[in-house]
């Protein structure tokens, strides 16, 4: 279990590694204008979000591993909690891949201080899974 345990930690880092920059790259694509920048940045999102995503999945492979090895875990509410957060984290990767295609299409609507406040969003989401995950809070 504690092999899991690692395994899950490092790939969640990767993930997370991921998700605090590449909103990050948006702003920085939301305000250039020219050619050669607009296409490193699109080299950049690409390559980035294909590594978090490799992160992404192998944290979810780990993450329901651990899940499996112990099921008694799915009785405990925090767990519920945390995995609700963990949709949400989610469907924040998927948001980024469809606002990496409207950079990259040039049809993308969000000025880059919009991508400023979303780049703040998996901070948030990860500061409360781990409380979730270390402090292990009866919940109902």
């Amino acid at each position: 279990m504690l092999w899991l345990k690692a395994f899950h930690i490092i790939f969640v880092v990767t993930w997370f590694a991921g998700l605090f920059y590449l909103p990050r790259l948006f702003v920085y694509h939301a305000v250039t204008t020219d050619r050669v920048g607009l296409e490193r940045f699109v080299t950049m999102e690409r390559k980035l979000f294909v590594m978090m995503t490799i992160g992404a999945v192998l944290a979810a492979v780990f993450g329901v591993s651990m899940i499996v090895a112990a099921p008694a875990y799915l009785q405990l509410g925090w767990l519920h909690v945390k995995l609700t957060l963990v949709a949400l984290l989610i469907g924040y990767h998927i948001w980024c891949y469809r606002l990496m295609l409207a950079l990259r299409a040039g049809t993308a609507v969000r000025s880059h201080r919009w991508y400023r406040w979303f780049n703040e969003a998996p901070s948030l989401l990860l500061i409360a899974i781990v409380i979730l995950a270390v402090v292990k809070p009866h919940l109902g």
